[in-house]
């Protein structure tokens, strides 16, 4: 007898390392990608509520670098570095996220943009490395709530140049 129970799919290999985060963005997929790759648009955005970015390097291809600082609310900064693996426009993008290149605790993540009616479904699917990095990242980053707010502010900036572009 399986050891999940019948009818429970088996659980990943890597589910105590992942953090899955979606939303529902009522913008054209093509729209939400674009928002990622190109730095005037991305660096409006990214990160949770009340930090800002400076991008001090961009090169958006697949062996491409972003190296930026997260500027926290409370005045601290984040050395922050993402190596694109893969690009797959429109509908996906892998990447190594880390503090610098080389870092040991630098984590994978899988962004996928799928249709959904006039909207499109945005999926970050984060793997690190350990699980006691994914508890790190969890319990001491608040990374489950700070993906969701990015995720959020995705939604805003991108929803606000939809209007833009139709009022224009």
């Amino acid at each position: 007898m399986s050891a999940t129970g019948r009818g429970t799919p088996p659980q990943s290999a890597t589910a105590d390392r992942e953090i899955v985060i979606s939303r529902v963005i009522d913008a054209p997929r093509e729209l939400v990608f674009k928002a990622f790759t190109e730095v005037r648009h991305l660096s409006r955005w990214w990160g949770p509520e009340g930090f800002t970015t400076t991008t001090r390097a961009f090169e958006f291809r697949a062996g491409g670098e972003w190296q930026f600082v997260m500027h926290g609310p409370d005045g601290t900064d984040y050395q922050e570095w993402i190596s694109w693996t893969e690009i797959a426009p429109p509908e996906r993008i892998a990447l190594l996220h880390g503090e610098s290149r080389g870092d040991p605790n630098a984590f994978e993540s899988v962004l996928t943009f799928a249709p959904d009616g006039a909207a499109t479904r945005i999926e970050m699917r984060t793997v690190f490395p350990t699980k006691e990095l994914h508890d790190e990242a969890v319990e001491k980053y608040h990374a489950i709530e700070g993906g969701r707010q990015t995720l959020s502010n995705l939604d805003a900036y991108v929803t606000e140049t939809v209007r833009k572009e139709v009022q224009d």
